[in-house]
């Protein structure tokens, strides 16, 4: 009864983020959105909503001592995505993955979609509490997505692969990194904020998660789901992202005494889809962009279907 109730429990979290993805994805076939407000979307999420949502939520939920106690959980997602990227290259060798697609096959295979994703799927399955989890998570992936990950794609590209550290900075010190940043040091500093200006931010990133939700429909919308298939391209991504990634993770949290509530967390971000991030950097240095836009539309919704089996997997009682 508990394993039925943790799977309706699941599904009740995946419904919640699926009737959003929906109304985004009819939305945009309805004609409702053109290619700029889809950029003003993500920009709206990103930019605005996504920081004051952490500085808010932040300051509002947790401690100074709880905030500490979670920064040393880092070194797991770290971990778990440098061994990911040696896999990636025997599974690329296996499957013999064409020439052009390597860097972008092994920058997918390892990065996983931790915010307009992973964050909805986490406080809709955990609430607030995960939200720390989220996070710590969220720095290790996109420092990574952003230095190794983008290289990666590089090398696909038409020009050379260079790396750009005062651009690197700039992604990885993105708007929603700086809210977490701010967030964490106003909870340490035990700095209270005005009244008024705390309701702006809850009211600012309430915007998080139904933009983010109604921007994957969109996505989804515009590659087409016509345009899903199953070669050997996409079956490697779809083996590391929702097979091996919580698979090695798993294995790496078993043994440690961190909190439980981290390990389901940290399972289920690994093998979150792939980053929306992927198509526009492929497009910026002349990879294959479509690839990268069907793995993401493609991973977004298996997810679906991974994610309750997984919850299963992390509430039945062999993760402690």
């Amino acid at each position: 009864m508990q394993i039925l109730g943790t799977f309706v429990q699941s599904i009740s979290g995946v419904m919640t983020i699926i009737v959003m993805i929906a109304v985004g994805y009819l939305l945009a076939r309805w004609g409702w959105f053109n290619e700029s407000a889809t950029k003003l979307i993500a920009r709206l999420v990103t930019q605005i909503a996504l920081p004051a949502y952490m500085i808010a939520t932040i300051t509002k939920q947790f401690t100074a001592e709880k905030l500490l106690s979670t920064l040393p959980g880092l070194r797991f997602p770290v971990l778990n995505m440098a061994i990911l990227f040696g896999i990636s290259f025997g599974v690329m060798r296996a499957l013999n993955i064409k020439k052009g697609h390597r860097g972008l096959f092994s920058s997918m295979f390892l990065n996983s979609n931790t915010v307009f994703i992973g964050l909805p799927v986490n406080q809709a399955l955990f609430g607030n509490s995960a939200l720390p989890y989220v996070l710590v998570y969220y720095m290790a992936n996109t420092t990574i997505f952003w230095t190794l990950g983008v290289y990666l794609i590089q090398r696909d590209g038409t020009g050379s692969a260079n790396f750009d550290l005062k651009q690197t900075l700039k992604k990885i010190f993105s708007p929603p990194l700086l809210g977490f940043m701010i967030g964490v040091l106003l909870v340490i500093a035990h700095i209270k904020l005005p009244n008024f200006l705390m309701d702006d931010f809850s009211y600012i990133g309430g915007l998080t998660i139904p933009l983010s939700m109604i921007f994957i429909g969109i996505s989804m919308a515009n590659a087409g789901l016509g345009s899903m298939r199953f070669d050997r391209d996409s079956i490697g991504i779809l083996i590391g992202r929702f097979i091996l990634a919580p698979v090695l993770m798993t294995v790496m949290l078993i043994p440690m005494s961190i909190p439980l509530e981290m390990k389901q967390v940290f399972i289920l971000q690994s093998a979150m889809p792939v980053m929306t991030n992927a198509p526009v950097v492929s497009k910026l240095y002349g990879a294959d962009a479509d690839y990268a836009a069907v793995m993401v539309t493609e991973t977004t919704l298996l997810s679906l279907i991974v994610i309750p089996i997984l919850m299963v997997v992390v509430q039945s009682g062999l993760i402690h």
